[in-house]
């Protein structure tokens, strides 16, 4: 039987808490379970005046939207603004209401500039999460993948485990640094010069198995 909806309930108000809106076995729950992100306060304390000046954005909520970014596959930082403002699920991993304002997209980019651009938080950030991901058990380290080559870890897996952090981290910064240039000129501004300094690669090498 062909059934139509006679009433339109979108503007209805109805009081409803967002917890209860987003699936138990939702993929934001499981990784706010096993990873505890407060770590990442004493990182970035220094990048931060403790006394004066405006209220900052959580940095918590700002490495979190990049973990959104590239777990969900979202192509860049504002389209992930975007898909967070209408989503329950990313605003709840958040820890924002229906009423709170999500960040402005530029907002990360411009912390990045101003704080994190010149040192390796990101990289240590990583580090720490990717370590607890192995205790938890997520991830396995007998093998990994680098630059679409399968490698084989026998020896030290904790080499193949820090070469694949720098190149991301290095990637999602010249993302970022591409995101960043687009706003300025949109905005009459110089687009920032691009950095040739190449960043150092920590390696150790094992002595049984050097490749």
């Amino acid at each position: 039987m062909l059934t139509k909806r006679k009433e339109d309930v979108r503007t209805q108000v109805e009081l409803v808490s967002i917890e209860d809106l987003v699936p138990e076995d939702h993929l934001v729950r499981k990784i706010d379970q096993a990873i505890d992100f407060s770590f990442i306060y004493d990182l970035v304390k220094d990048t931060y005046s403790l006394d004066n000046g405006r209220p900052s954005i959580d940095p918590v909520v700002l490495i979190k939207m990049v973990f959104i970014q590239y777990i969900f596959g979202i192509r860049s930082m504002r389209q992930t603004i975007k898909e967070i403002e209408t989503n329950v699920a990313y605003r709840w991993f958040l820890g924002y209401n229906f009423q709170d304002k999500i960040p402005h997209f530029t907002t990360f980019g411009k912390n990045y500039v101003r704080r994190f651009k010149d040192t390796d938080i990101f990289e240590q950030i990583f580090y720490r999460i990717l370590k607890e991901a192995m205790k938890k058990g997520f991830v396995d380290p007998s093998v990994a993948f680098i630059d679409s080559t399968h490698v084989k870890a026998n020896a030290n897996k904790k080499k193949y485990i820090k070469k694949t952090a720098r190149v991301e981290t290095r990637s999602y910064q010249e993302q970022l640094e591409k995101e960043i240039n687009v706003d300025r000129e949109a905005h009459g501004k110089k687009q920032l010069p691009p950095q040739d300094k190449e960043e150092e690669k920590e390696i150790k090498e094992s002595k049984t198995d050097p490749e």
